[in-house]
């Protein structure tokens, strides 16, 4: 494989993980009323798009044009994950418990997304490495949210 396109399959990954965080946020927040856990997650929605900004100009700069969202069935189930775990429950806790999964399953496709594209970038290592460090720092910001009902 061409280095390009290993450099286009480690950016549409990374890129990916911050569309889905994005469409999860955007999901999620509508069904809650917890003004605290909407401020949060507004600021969280802010830097994932951010980070998702990086990833595009990083394929302009390269001439990559590749550069994938999620498709229609991962947004859809996404979706009705969402819709199906707060149908009975919308309480802070539970948008919190939510949202802390999603960002645990992101960190653990951090990880292996870097493992499986060593050497291919160090650019996009860094973003990568961004994407990791905001995320475990959301954790940190999210626990205290479980302990609200």
């Amino acid at each position: 494989m061409e280095n390009k396109e290993k450099i286009a399959l480690y950016l549409n990954a990374i890129y990916q993980n911050t569309k889905t965080a994005m469409q999860s946020i955007e999901d999620i927040i509508t069904k809650t009323d917890d003004k605290k856990l909407i401020e949060e997650l507004s600021k969280e929605q802010d830097e994932y798009s951010c980070l998702s900004r990086e990833c595009v100009n990083f394929a302009k700069a390269e001439k990559i044009e590749e550069i994938k969202d999620n498709n229609w069935l991962e947004k859809a189930k996404l979706w009705s994950s969402v819709n199906m775990s707060t149908m009975m429950d919308k309480s802070t806790r539970k948008i919190a418990e939510l949202m802390l999964i999603g960002t645990f399953m992101g960190i653990i496709t951090c990880i292996k997304d870097k493992d499986d594209h060593k050497g291919v970038s160090t650019e996009l290592d860094e973003i990568i490495d961004k994407l990791y460090n905001f995320e475990r720092n959301n954790i940190d910001r999210l626990l205290p949210f479980l302990t609200s009902k």
